[in-house]
């Protein structure tokens, strides 16, 4: 055992650098750009605070038509453009953009249904008191919802690593990479079973540390 350890603890510290790598760069850059398009398309709704249905239309169909291609094709398909980007077709940098392209859809479509759960009395007692649209969303809607998006942030990092080792299947490395050329292709299943223990583990810490935030958070707003 103590050999089989000293063989493939280098390979899975890689790997495991490697698949952080993807998931905290695209969660960072998927909320960068979802947040503000999830703030777009709640603000533009049939009673938002500035309703526009021409912009939600098109908004909401791009969002949808995007959510609905499974991953592993959406990074084939957008192999050409992220090798234009990244400079390489193979590594982490390599599945960045299909990463975001993937997440920020579905960040945005979370941001929508935080801020719809705000209660409207608020937003109608801003408008009274003579507040912008922009300060609205900058001191109102965006502040009570921390809470929230902290949480749906942990979800959209989970859901990157699952996202992050399906595009290791593709040469993008990580530990999805290695579970698949290790433990399919060449029957190393201790390999497999560690990559999957130690995916387990990064959602768990993942999960733990966003909801304490958020309970944090929660305290010191009330």
């Amino acid at each position: 055992m103590a050999g089989f350890f000293a063989k493939y603890a280098p390979l899975l510290l890689k790997g495991l650098e490697e698949t952080l790598y993807m998931t905290l760069l695209s969660t960072l850059l998927s909320y960068l750009l979802g947040l503000p398009l999830g703030v777009l398309i709640y603000a533009t709704k049939e009673g938002g605070i500035h309703p526009h249905r021409c912009i939600h239309r098109v908004l909401s169909w791009v969002i949808n038509t995007i959510r609905s291609i499974p991953f592993i094709i959406l990074v084939i398909a957008l192999a050409p453009v992220s090798k234009l980007i990244a400079g390489t077709s193979i590594g982490p940098n390599s599945s960045v953009f299909a990463l975001v392209v993937a997440a920020a859809p579905f960040v945005a479509r979370m941001v929508e249904s935080t801020l719809e759960e705000m209660d409207i009395g608020v937003i109608e007692a801003a408008k009274t008191m003579g507040a912008t649209d922009l300060q609205i969303v900058t001191k109102v809607l965006l502040p009570e919802s921390v809470p929230s998006l902290v949480r749906g942030l942990s979800i959209s990092a989970i859901t990157l690593i699952g996202y992050s080792a399906m595009a290791g299947a593709v040469g993008a490395g990580g530990l999805g990479d290695i579970a698949v050329r290790y433990g399919v292709h060449r029957y190393q299943e201790k390999v497999m079973y560690l990559t999957v223990l130690l995916i387990v583990g990064i959602v768990q810490i993942i999960q733990s540390s966003f909801n304490l935030a958020a309970r944090q958070i929660d305290k010191k707003n009330r």
